[in-house]
C-alpha cells in the first residue's frame, strides 16, 4: 500500500505549495492537506486502488491509478497469447464514495477508454465525485493488443479511404501484418465483456454501473445480459444495438440529421437569407462529375491534386453531422464548393480521417465483420440507401474488406432484443447522424425499467450536452430514472450557423 499512501502525501504537499504561493497564508495548507486527505482517506481498503499504481505521464492522467490485467486472447482455450488490459482507475473524491463504480465504455467499435481517460473522466465529473471512474481499453484497442491499420504514408489524404482499390490493398496488408500478432477471430464484443467482468473482479467490485457511447452501447448491452448479477444500473449514450447491422442505416439515419439541418436553416431568418434554396444547391453540387483540383493540403501545407466526387463530399458532411458546431459550417463550406473552393471540405476531411484517428481499425473490421456484415443481404444496401446523400458507395466500402478479414463465431441469440430488468437511463441526440433516437426507442420498448431522453440541438454523444451530466449522476445516485426531471434539455439549442469567414451573423 506504499503507492497509496506516497500518492496521497504528493497530493497533499502539492495543495500545500499551491496555496502558500497563491495566498501567503499558513493557515490556508492546513485546510487544503485536510481535504486532499479526506479524499485519500479509505483508500487502502479499496482493492481497486492496492492492484494499480499511480499513473505516470506516459500511462494517463497523474491523478489516476494504472496497471493491467493479462487475460488470454482464446478465452475458451484457456491457453496460448495473453493479452494485457490497460487500466486507468480514478478514485471517487468524497469520502463517503457509493461501493459501485461507473466503468466507461468506448465507442467505435476500436476506440480505447483508457486511451480518452482524460475525456472520459471530465464527461463523468459529477459522477466521479461519488463513485471511482474505470476506464479499460477493451482488446484489441489503445494499449490492449492494439490491432491498428495506420497508414505508412504521413501524408497519405482523407479521400484515399474513399477509394476502394488503395483502401482494400491497405487493409489487406494490414490483416496479414496483425495476424503475426493476434487471432483476428477473437476480438468480438462478446469476448471482451467477459474480460471485463474479470477486470471488475479482479478490482473487487461488487455490482457495476456501466457508460456506453455509440459502439460502447452494445457493449454494455452485451455485458449486462451475460453478467446480469454483476450489473447495478447502466447508462446507453447514442444507442447502437446488437443487431444494427452496421454500415447497413448509415445513409438513411444520416440523411434524416442532414434534413434537418437544411430544415434549420431554412428557418432561421440568418441561415436563409445568405444561403437560399441550399437543399437543391447541394443536390447539384452533389450530381456533377467528379473532378481532380489543386489545393492546400490542411495538415502538411503542401500543394496537393484531390479528387472531388460525390463520396468524398458526401462522407466529409456525414463526418461533421457527428457535431452541430462542426455541422454549422456546412451551409458556407457548400457555397464555396459551389465556387470551386474546396478547401473546407478537405480540411474536415483531414480532422476526421479514420485512418489517422484514435480508432483501431483492425479491432473494428473484427467486430463489424463477424457481428454486422453476414446479416446484411445484398439488395438491402440499395434499398436503405436510396435518395440519400451517401447512397450506396460508403457502405459498400466499408463492407469490401469483410470478404477476407476472418471472422469470430457468433451465437444467434446474440441479435435479440432481450429484455433485461436493470435500471437504465438511454440518452439520443435529436441530431444524431448515425444512432438517432430511432435505436434508443428500440431498446426502450423492449426494457421496461429504463427512461429514454432525447436531447435537442444535440449531435453524436449526450453526455456532455446541457444538464445531461447532472441528470446522469442523480441516475446514478437514485438507482431509477423515474424521477429525473428533463425538461431541462429543453435549453439546448443548436449552435448558430456559420454565415461567413468571421462566424455566424452577429444581428438577431
Amino acid at each position: 500500500m506504499a503507492s497509496v499512501y506516497t500518492h496521497c502525501s504528493k497530493a497533499i504537499g502539492k495543495a500545500n505549495d499551491i496555496l502558500k504561493a497563491k495566498f501567503m497564508d499558513r493557515r490556508l495548507p492546513l485546510f487544503a492537506g485536510a481535504l486532499v486527505l479526506a479524499s485519500c482517506a479509505g483508500l487502502e481498503e479499496r482493492q481497486a486502488i492496492d492492484r494499480l499504481r499511480p499513473c505516470k505521464h506516459a500511462d494517463g492522467p497523474t491523478e489516476g491509478y494504472c496497471g493491467t490485467l493479462e487475460v488470454f486472447e482464446n478465452r475458451q482455450a484457456k491457453s496460448g497469447r495473453k493479452i494485457a488490459l490497460k487500466i486507468i482507475v480514478f478514485p471517487a473524491l468524497k469520502r463517503t464514495a457509493a461501493k459501485d463504480p461507473l466503468f466507461f465504455l468506448a465507442g467505435g467499435p476500436g476506440q480505447g477508454a483508457a486511451a480518452i481517460a482524460d475525456v472520459g473522466r471530465e464527461m463523468m465529473r459529477n459522477i466521479g465525485a461519488d463513485r471511482d471512474l474505470v476506464f479499460v481499453d477493451q482488446r484489441g484497442t489503445g494499449k490492449s493488443n492494439p490491432l491498428e491499420c495506420k497508414p505508412d504514408d504521413k501524408d497519405q489524404d482523407a479521400e484515399d479511404d474513399y477509394d476502394e482499390a488503395k483502401s482494400i490493398t491497405r487493409l489487406r496488408a494490414c490483416m496479414e501484418n496483425l495476424q503475426t500478432k493476434a487471432d483476428l477471430t477473437q476480438y468480438t464484443t462478446t469476448i471482451a465483456m467477459d474480460d471485463l467482468d474479470d477486470v471488475r473482479q479482479y478490482l473487487g467490485y461488487g455490482p457495476i454501473n456501466l457508460y456506453g457511447g455509440s459502439y460502447g452501447t452494445r457493449a454494455v448491452i452485451v455485458y449486462a445480459r451475460r453478467h446480469t448479477a454483476s450489473t447495478r444500473a447502466v447508462i446507453l449514450d447514442g444507442v447502437a444495438p446488437t443487431d444494427m447491422r452496421l454500415p447497413l442505416y448509415m445513409a438513411r439515419d444520416s440523411q434524416r440529421a442532414l434534413s434537418l439541418l437544411l430544415r434549420d436553416c431554412a428557418a432561421d431568418k440568418g441561415c436563409n437569407a445568405r444561403f437560399p434554396n441550399l437543399a437543391a444547391r447541394l443536390e447539384k453540387l452533389l450530381a456533377a462529375p467528379p473532378k481532380k483540383i489543386r489545393y492546400i493540403h490542411p495538415r502538411t501545407g503542401l500543394e496537393k491534386e484531390g479528387d472531388v466526387r460525390r463520396l468524398v463530399l458526401g462522407g466529409t458532411m456525414f463526418a461533421a453531422l457527428y457535431s452541430p458546431k462542426i455541422a454549422s459550417l456546412v451551409p458556407y463550406l457548400i457555397e464555396q464548393a459551389e465556387k470551386g473552393i474546396y478547401t473546407g471540405f478537405f480540411a474536415l476531411g483531414a480532422a476526421f480521417d479514420p485512418a489517422a484517428s484514435s480508432i483501431a481499425q483492425g479491432m473494428h473490421l473484427s467486430v463489424v465483420c463477424a457481428e454486422d456484415a453476414p446479416r446484411i443481404d445484398p439488395g438491402s444496401i440499395a434499398r436503405e440507401t436510396a435518395n440519400t446523400f451517401l447512397g450506396a458507395e460508403m457502405a459498400q466500402v466499408r463492407l469490401k474488406a469483410c470478404e477476407f478479414w476472418p471472422k469470430g463465431k457468433v451465437d444467434a441469440d446474440y441479435f435479440d432484443n432481450t429484455a433485461i430488468d436493470i435500471p437504465t437511463l438511454i440518452l439520443s441526440g435529436e441530431l444524431d447522424p448515425v444512432t438517432p433516437p430511432i435505436w434508443g426507442q428500440q431498446i426502450a420498448g423492449a426494457w421496461k425499467n429504463s427512461r429514454h431522453i432525447i436531447v435537442p440541438g444535440t449531435g453524436h454523444g449526450a453526455a456532455p450536452a446541457g444538464c445531461v451530466p447532472k441528470l446522469m449522476a442523480q441516475f446514478l445516485k437514485e438507482g431509477t430514472a423515474a424521477n429525473l426531471d428533463a425538461t431541462c434539455v429543453q435549453q439546448v439549442k443548436r449552435p448558430p450557423f456559420i454565415l461567413s469567414p468571421s462566424g455566424p451573423d452577429p444581428l438577431p
